[in-house]
């Protein structure tokens, strides 16, 4: 979660060290260069997920919580999570004021945030605190990989970044296996993007990029209650091709490089805009003087909430999408795009 990636990171720099020279900036985003004579391509997908710290702990030994990303309060109440202290995980439940005690008129209002609590079965505020739980510790939901009934289809929580990780460290792993490709390659796994694109901002700047693919879970639009025209992205449909969100248009020639590949490599696109929220493209194109860049997705329902679905389908053929992609961004292309 932001500010929390010392695990995940972790564990990405395991997959990163074979497949090229690792370096991190100073926020904690973990930097893999494959070295080459052409541009600059920067890949990037962030490694944090949404969650909570610590903020209080009462006198009763329920934990009061304050949100790290966007959480819909609707998708919290119920769900399992486990708080990371200095003594060892801590599991708890989510909770509220019982339905059975509430008066008419306030079992019809949706519950908010602040009136929630973790409960961890403790008795006292020293209870808790003796199992090691402090202000500022990092609360993370439990929720166990699947594979769901079709074989296709993966039920999981943070897809919503980990999915983009993968996307770089399959392309990494493509390139050093296949010999460099026409340009020099660094693969980003960024800190705190769900809190204002951070690690994007910094490591953007140690690497000075000539052009950038920003990877993400995309939001899957084939779910009861939205209509068409507001997404008709779906899973199984192939990856997404970003064409706006709330703060980055992509580069336009970028983009139309993006349609003919996958034309040309007969992989399924599909087009996405996201009026709500951004990427890490939203500050990597900002970089110095402009940095063309584009953004990838791979559908997924139900992100932000503790099980989210994607289909291995859309990630395969974006991993496709990917390695054909960054194989044609020679000195020539590259230049083209400004």
């Amino acid at each position: 979660m932001p500010g929390y990636e010392t695990e995940v990171r972790a564990l990405l720099r395991q997959y990163c060290e074979p497949l090229g020279e690792i370096s991190q900036d100073k926020l904690g985003s973990l930097i893999c260069r494959q070295p080459g004579d052409g541009p600059k391509v920067l890949l990037a997908g962030h490694m944090d997920e949404i969650g909570f710290i610590v903020r209080h702990v009462t006198k009763e030994g329920f934990v009061k919580f304050l949100q790290l990303g966007g959480w819909w309060d609707q998708v919290l109440l119920g769900h399992r999570v486990v708080i990371k202290t200095h003594k060892g995980d801590v599991t708890g439940v989510i909770g509220a004021k019982p339905p059975h005690l509430l008066q008419t008129e306030e079992r019809n209002k949706i519950v908010i945030k602040d009136e929630m609590y973790i409960d961890v079965g403790a008795t006292s505020k020293e209870e808790a605190e003796n199992a090691g739980i402090r202000v500022g510790d990092p609360v993370v939901p439990q929720s166990a990989f699947e594979i769901m009934a079709n074989g296709k289809s993966y039920l999981c929580k943070a897809f919503d970044n980990r999915i983009g990780c993968a996307l770089v460290i399959d392309t990494l792993r493509h390139y050093a296996q296949a010999g460099n490709a026409a340009n020099q390659i660094y693969g980003v796994s960024t800190v705190m993007e769900e809190v204002g694109v951070r690690g994007a901002t910094t490591s953007v700047r140690a690497i000075d990029p000539d052009v950038a693919i920003i990877l993400e879970a995309d939001i899957a639009g084939d779910v009861p209650g939205i209509k068409p025209e507001e997404s008709d992205v779906k899973l199984g449909g192939g990856p997404s091709l970003m064409v706006y969100d709330a703060r980055m248009i992509p580069n336009i020639k970028l983009r139309d490089r993006v349609v003919e590949t996958a034309a040309a490599e007969r992989i399924p696109l599909q087009y996405s805009l996201m009026p709500g929220g951004a990427t890490d493209g939203a500050a990597i194109h900002m970089h110095g003087t402009g940095v063309p860049t584009v953004v990838l997705g791979v559908p997924a329902r139900h992100i932000h909430s503790h099980g989210s679905i994607i289909h291995r389908d859309d990630y395969d053929n974006a991993v496709k999408l990917l390695i054909a992609l960054v194989g044609r961004l020679d000195r020539g292309m590259v230049d083209s795009l400004t």
